[in-house]
């Protein structure tokens, strides 16, 4: 089954200084490598996002996020694993998890 790790960082991040980023930078490489996991990105901070809506069949566009939060989306894997199990064990190795973030598992609708 697939399941996407969608890792919310928390702004705080930001604040770490250059050895602790590079140190982050090189385990999140290493879980890219890991078997099973067939993609992953970064995202660009949420101040470069825009936001759709439809109302009336008109496109309306707004700077930002959906809505303000403590975290954000930073990143995902998509990860192929054998179970919830495995996956989650995975996503207890992202660092976002431990550095005040969260990843939230959720299986892909495969069709």
């Amino acid at each position: 089954m697939k399941y996407a790790l969608l890792i919310y960082s928390s702004p705080e991040v930001r604040d770490i200084s250059e050895d602790q980023l590079k140190s982050v930078i090189a385990e999140y490489e290493a879980l890219s490598d890991e078997p099973g996991v067939l993609n992953g990105m970064q995202l660009q901070g949420t101040e470069s996002a825009t936001t759709v809506r439809v109302q009336n069949g008109e496109a309306l566009l707004s700077d930002g996020p959906f809505v303000d939060a403590k975290e954000y989306i930073g990143g995902f894997f998509l990860l192929e694993a054998d179970n919830l199990d495995e996956a989650t064990a995975l996503a207890a190795r992202v660092p976002a998890a431990r550095m005040g973030g969260a990843v939230e598992v959720r299986p892909i609708v495969e069709r």
